[in-house]
């Protein structure tokens, strides 16, 4: 069935980013929005816009049931989730369809399955993926953890069974750290997710993070497009990806996406959707989770295989059949992903708010911007810090970081602090450029950085001297006296020399 109109049920570059595909297609945009996003880029760059609420995204963004019924009186056929916010919600997915829309994503059945990290364990160890040695049920207590514990060896990772985004996960060293680590998951889990359930799981010694983009349509047919590299994270928040990953070849890229592909299938998978491993110092791969939805780090794997994923998207909730050949699907070139946030690294990551009093983001060959930054734009503390992303696409790894150097070296903003002084960093740092890296490389390079020798983006452009002169000079221009104008000997020496200079 054709989609002719979509609501889109998020915010910031997703929603916009969504948006401008729906555009190319041919298919009209309705955008929601919440009184703190009245002025927002998606909000301008849809066909339509409707306020679902207050800012709190628990008054907005997850009042599935207002959304769904803003997007039936817009007369849309479909809802896009983006990340975050419903996208993997299943009860949200469920009821759009039960509205007549179709979701732009799995099932809300298959959502379910791959949400829950227990179950999601279970199938993917039947469905023959590797997955870590740990729990094959939620631990009822501490005693049954630690029965777990002792008998796959610590260190060891508690989990939260419907956790996300690194909330309710403690990492346990030895014996006597397991009761409080315990506690404190439990608790973070039952105020983060309404389920205070935790599993356990052998904690890796610095493993890199590896996902496989999947592609599944309706009629049984499963595709991955390689792996991105996301080692780079702070907190199990993700800075920097890339693809390829600079330590995959083309056999284990072959023997993870095939793996990727059994989970896919293993759930009934439709959509875009992503298999996150983790690759151990041996070589070795285990399942992770699996991630119902788009994700934040999409377009690395665009510029690679020349796909956009959102179209992919639509066109298999469409009822369209795949036509892809996975022989066919490899890498073409590097790209690199950098995500751009309002925090301040050097205070601890701090989360900053204010307004963008300017912005100049990068352009030139290979270097793609999602983001809906604006001057004038207010950053607040109601929703996720990340404003941005810079994405390049080069021949190689070597000139995607150069390239993304350069792209990070144009950028200007103005009025709120972010990372990218620290992308800049790591981009020079030796171990990254190696691709020497794992999970805790970031934490390990933020308490070694020397914060005062950071390069500093987030200043005034440096043209301002020269803009500042010209407009200057614009206005004593349009307030001289014509007899002050016609003496040219009757002129400032500094507008004199600011003349000549825009003459040079």
């Amino acid at each position: 069935m054709p989609i002719r109109k979509v609501c889109v049920a998020n915010r910031g570059e997703i929603a916009v980013r969504v948006i401008r595909t729906l555009r190319e297609m041919g298919i009209r945009s309705v955008a929601v929005f919440s009184d703190a996003d009245r002025r927002e880029l998606h909000v301008r760059a849809a066909d339509e816009a409707y306020r679902i609420g207050p800012a709190a995204p628990g008054e907005s963004y997850l009042r599935g049931d207002v959304i769904i019924a803003t997007a039936v009186a817009a007369g849309c056929d479909a809802v896009h989730p983006g990340y975050g916010f419903l996208s993997e919600n299943a009860a949200f997915a469920g009821a759009v369809e039960e509205a007549g829309l179709a979701f732009i994503g799995p099932t809300a059945a298959t959502i379910a399955q791959a949400g829950d990290k227990i179950q999601a364990r279970v199938v993917m160890k039947a469905a023959g993926v590797p997955v870590i040695p740990g729990s094959d049920s939620p631990e009822p207590d501490v005693a049954s953890a630690k029965t777990i514990a002792d008998a796959i060896g610590y260190p060891v990772a508690l989990k939260a069974v419907g956790g996300g985004g690194g909330k309710g996960i403690r990492i346990v060293h030895e014996a006597a750290e397991l009761k409080s680590a315990f506690t404190r998951a439990s608790s973070e889990a039952e105020t983060a997710f309404g389920n205070g359930a935790v599993y356990v799981e052998k904690f890796l010694v610095r493993p890199r993070h590896i996902e496989i983009q999947v592609l599944s349509d309706t009629h049984g047919h499963h595709f991955h497009f390689g792996e991105r590299e996301c080692s780079i994270q702070r907190r199990h928040q993700k800075l920097l990806e890339e693809a390829p990953s600079p330590t995959v070849d083309a056999t284990l890229r072959a023997a993870m996406g095939a793996a990727a592909v059994k989970a896919a299938r293993a759930v009934n998978y439709r959509g875009a959707g992503t298999v996150e491993f983790l690759l151990d110092q041996s070589g070795e791969f285990y399942f992770l989770e699996m991630n119902t939805r788009i994700q934040v780090e999409h377009p690395v794997t665009e510029l690679c295989y020349g796909i956009d994923l959102v179209r992919q998207q639509v066109r298999v909730a469409e009822g369209r059949e795949l036509k892809f050949v996975q022989d066919d699907l490899q890498p073409v070139g590097h790209a690199i992903e950098a995500r751009l946030t309002a925090e301040d690294p050097g205070g601890g990551f701090l989360p900053q708010t204010g307004t963008v009093r300017a912005v100049r983001m990068p352009e030139g060959p290979g270097v793609r911007i999602d983001s809906n930054l604006y001057p004038g734009q207010e950053i607040t503390l109601f929703y996720d810090p990340m404003i941005g992303k810079v994405i390049v696409h080069g021949r190689d790894r070597e000139h995607a970081i150069a390239r993304l150097e350069r792209a990070l070296t144009e950028m200007r903003l103005v009025g709120i602090m972010t990372c990218a002084p620290l992308l800049r960093a790591v981009l020079k740092d030796d171990a990254y450029r190696r691709g020497d890296v794992d999970t805790g490389y970031l934490e390990r390079f933020v308490e070694e950085v020397d914060w005062q020798a950071l390069p500093e983006v987030n200043d005034l452009p440096a043209e301002l001297p020269a803009v500042l002169t010209a407009v200057l000079y614009a206005h004593q221009q349009k307030g001289a006296s014509k007899a002050v104008v016609a003496d040219r000997a009757a002129r400032s020496e500094w507008l004199t020399a600011a003349r000549a200079e825009m003459m040079r």
